[in-house]
């Protein structure tokens, strides 16, 4: 599994990259293409784990997980 993260970049750009990497996966124009590049990403087979979005101040606004084999998953109050 592999976390990932949407965040603005300092030109403007929205990235999105997967935790621990040097570069961006992809880079967009909006937060949404972004967000929505990651959550394909994470819905691969093989893949899933958790998206954390950030907003323009650079704190996390949203956290989602996707795709992910867990027994007993936590109530998600946020969607």
């Amino acid at each position: 599994m592999a976390d990932r993260t949407v965040s603005k970049r300092t030109d403007g750009q929205w990235a999105n990259k997967k935790d621990g990497a040097d570069r961006a996966s992809s880079l967009h124009k909006t937060q949404g293409a972004a967000e929505r590049e990651a959550k394909r990403q994470l819905n691969k087979p093989g893949q899933g784990g958790e998206l954390k979005v950030k907003g323009e101040d650079n704190r996390i606004r949203s956290k989602d997980t996707i795709n992910k084999k867990d027994p007993n998953p936590p109530k998600d109050r946020e969607h």
